[in-house]
């Protein structure tokens, strides 16, 4: 794995309410639903630029408010989670932005969520929390370029003490690909204060894209830096069965963020068209993937989804 220092194991009785079975809705896929439905340009699929000017404030603002109103629906709590997931370096510079850009929108997307926060408690029956969202140096679907552990840490800790000096109760780090940038983005959160969540995408077959069995790379992170729960996320829910290996290790995993359609990142990556899939059968996928999963109390969507596609989620866990 590469790792040189391990993490302060997290204590048990973690205040954060996901891990005291408070079941918590949170978004769907905010870039594609971004691009396909709301017609708006996204180069590098970054959706924090629009965090610089009112109008895409507004955009936010209404995107976010579809997944409050599925909350108060459901009688759960509410995740936010930052538009973020390409506010790093790597993507940063893409769009010629450095350090002090990244971590003004790091903050500001924060901030826009707290002011969220304060608006939807009094529509939302559970708590609202308000997570930093980091993602992958790379792309996402694929390896690239790897990192140690230590390496991974030192590239994504100024993003999450952006996070926490504006005030982010936890960080979610979505898409990771192998074990050992998860592990750092957990140093970096014990780092910084915050707790941290880390999830891991899948290929068809139920491994990350690196090769890893989820259950190896589970026990692998824990191992070195155990994070406070892990995610699964950007894949069809039958592709995450296909990857459930038996054990107590399954505990481990609090949420899921599944995508719409079922083909593989590389047929994603390939379609001019976004395949949405049907909200129902997705619905019908997940149900199956929630009764194998004892400790899931996060639900949404990623790539394909939205608002549509996490309502029919709740509307079928909830019944």
């Amino acid at each position: 794995m590469g790792t040189t220092r391990v993490s302060t194991p997290v204590p048990k009785g973690s205040a954060l309410p996901q891990l005291q079975g408070a079941r918590m809705v949170t978004d769907g896929g905010l870039e594609t639903d971004l691009i396909f439905h709301r017609g708006v340009d996204l180069p590098a699929f970054a959706a924090y630029p629009l965090l610089a000017d009112e109008r895409g404030r507004a955009l936010l603002t209404d995107y976010y408010d579809a997944y409050a109103d599925v909350a108060a629906e459901a009688g759960a709590g509410l995740l936010l989670e930052a538009p973020t997931w390409r506010a790093n370096p790597d993507w940063g510079a893409r769009l010629g932005h450095g350090a002090a850009d990244l971590d003004r929108a790091n903050r500001s997307a924060v901030e826009l969520l707290q002011a969220l926060q304060g608006r939807y408690a009094s529509r939302v029956e559970g708590p609202v929390l308000v997570s930093g969202q980091a993602g992958p140096r790379g792309d996402g679907y694929v390896v690239g370029e790897r990192m140690s552990a230590d390496e991974a840490a030192d590239y994504h800790r100024p993003q999450l003490a952006s996070f926490a000096g504006a005030g982010a109760d936890l960080v979610t780090a979505l898409t990771l690909t192998y074990p050992d940038e998860a592990v750092g983005v957990v140093l970096a959160a014990r780092d910084v204060g915050l707790p941290g969540a880390v999830s891991f995408t899948v290929e068809t077959d139920g491994r990350l894209p690196d090769g890893h069995r989820l259950d190896e790379a589970v026990a692998a992170v824990d191992a070195a830096a155990p994070p406070d729960y892990f995610l699964v996320n950007c894949a069809h829910p039958d592709h995450v069965l296909a990857g459930l290996a038996p054990g107590p290790w399954r505990e481990r995993i609090v949420g899921t963020r599944v995508n719409a359609s079922r083909q593989s990142h590389a047929e994603l990556d390939a379609a001019d068209a976004l395949d949405e899939g049907d909200p129902a059968d997705l619905a019908a996928a997940q149900a199956r993937l929630s009764a194998e999963l004892p400790s899931l109390a996060v639900l949404g969507g990623c790539c394909g989804t939205d608002a549509r596609h996490v309502r029919a989620m709740w509307q079928r866990w909830s019944a």
